[in-house]
């Protein structure tokens, strides 16, 4: 398997990035949906949020990477038989995908660092709080994270609905493309 993008096939890098941002938006959503039921006497208390916070900048810095991946290198051609219905479909649901992501970790970011506290990341390194100064921050952006993330978790199973039936009601290559059959 070739590392760049083909017209045919996607590469290794787009590939892995593609199903690291899946496993951890699957991830942080399951572990967000565990944590808020927390109390203040569970040992998970401070440790879950801490872990959810840290995975999460990550992820904000996997995308970052996988926009600029994506500039540089390409995707494959348009699947022939794909009606221009199901082409613009496909570019609006990804641009919805991507700037729902974008949109969730920030919203994460403003929750973190409305107190005017950097976020540690694994006790690896810190990122400041830069914006502190929005009126009941914290809140506002703790109900924009949470409808952002039932959006995204939604609209992600839709995304794979949509592969799954290209793979096997239209015998399409695109799921194919995405796991690394190369030439399917």
């Amino acid at each position: 398997m070739r590392w760049r993008n083909t017209s045919s096939n996607y590469g290794l890098v787009s590939i892995t990035m593609h199903w690291l941002v899946a496993a951890a938006v699957v991830g942080l959503f399951a572990l967000g949906y565990w944590m808020v039921g927390l109390t203040y006497y569970s040992s998970w208390y401070r440790t879950a949020p801490d872990i959810h916070k840290s995975v999460g900048l990550l992820l904000l810095a996997l995308m970052v990477l996988r926009v600029v991946w994506r500039f540089l290198n390409s995707g494959p051609a348009p699947v022939p038989n794909h009606s221009r219905i199901t082409r613009l479909a496909t570019k609006v649901g990804h641009g919805v995908l991507y700037l729902g992501l974008f949109a969730v970790m920030i919203s994460g970011y403003l929750i973190s660092t409305a107190e005017g506290r950097g976020i540690s990341v694994f006790s690896w390194f810190e990122v400041p709080a830069l914006i502190t100064s929005i009126p009941d921050q914290e809140d506002i952006a703790g109900l924009l994270h949470e409808y952002l993330a039932w959006g995204l978790v939604i609209l992600s199973g839709l995304h794979a609905l949509a592969a799954l039936k290209h793979h096997f009601i239209d015998r399409d290559p695109t799921l194919k493309r995405m796991i690394g059959r190369a030439d399917a």
